[in-house]
């Protein structure tokens, strides 16, 4: 008895982890550099509070507003090049069956065994035989604006409540340190995570994304020590 092999492959969730990923160490990074820029600066907690709910907020938007723009220049490219297949396919069946062909020889079939596959394919669904292996573009892969904006807002928020919550709990005379503290172990697990789920080195993604976060908390820290002096 035959039993079905299912494999997970992580190229499926890419697409999402990417933009997760980005939207949570952005508004970790973004919130706790502000906040922390305004701290230095000697303001007091309220309005330290009120910068990172206002950061919050707006890096959200922004996240979101960005993401679907980008992803949706993709999917529309990815939308005009369905249509043109199926011009083709309905103005030149033999050439895009020769089309079909080539590719397959090219991935190692000899020319009859190509030719052979490329027609029982083109009989079942030609559109989405062209689709798949002359454009490249699978479900898995297949751009979701929508999906990718609410990745992103949703991701950025969580990423961005830690500073946050980090400067309602601090005792007001050491923000600065709890909050450059919270915010750098977040990163490091988020660097981490984002490195295990994608198959690459832990350490190097978890160093990687904390180096850029303690370079710029410290780039805002000292921008806020300085006009704070000068104020």
């Amino acid at each position: 008895m035959s039993t079905m092999h299912s494999e997970s492959h992580k190229a499926e969730r890419i697409g999402w982890l990417r933009a997760a990923v980005l939207g949570a160490n952005d508004g970790t990074i973004s919130v706790a550099s502000l906040v922390i820029g305004v701290a230095a600066a000697g303001v007091p907690q309220q309005s330290i509070l009120l910068t990172g709910v206002a950061g919050l907020v707006a890096g959200a938007m922004s996240m979101a507003a960005g993401e679907y723009v980008s992803v949706q220049s993709q999917a529309d490219t990815e939308e005009a090049d369905i249509e043109r297949e199926k011009r083709e396919l309905a103005t030149e069946p033999e050439r895009e069956l020769e089309e079909l062909t080539s590719i397959y020889v090219s991935r190692g079939l000899d020319e009859p065994m190509a030719r052979l596959v490329a027609v029982s394919l083109m009989s079942k669904d030609a559109l989405a035989a062209h689709v798949r292996d002359e454009l490249g573009i699978t479900e898995t892969l297949r751009a979701r604006p929508i999906q990718a904006a609410l990745a992103s807002a949703i991701s950025f928020v969580a990423g961005a409540i830690i500073p946050i919550a980090a400067v309602l709990l601090a005792p007001s005379a050491n923000i600065v340190e709890v909050l450059s503290a919270t915010a750098l172990v977040t990163l490091v697990v988020l660097g981490g995570t984002a490195a295990y789920a994608g198959g690459a080195s832990v350490a190097k993604g978890a160093l990687r994304v904390a180096f850029w976060g303690v370079l710029a908390m410290g780039i805002t820290a000292g921008v806020g020590k300085l006009f704070g002096t000068v104020v």
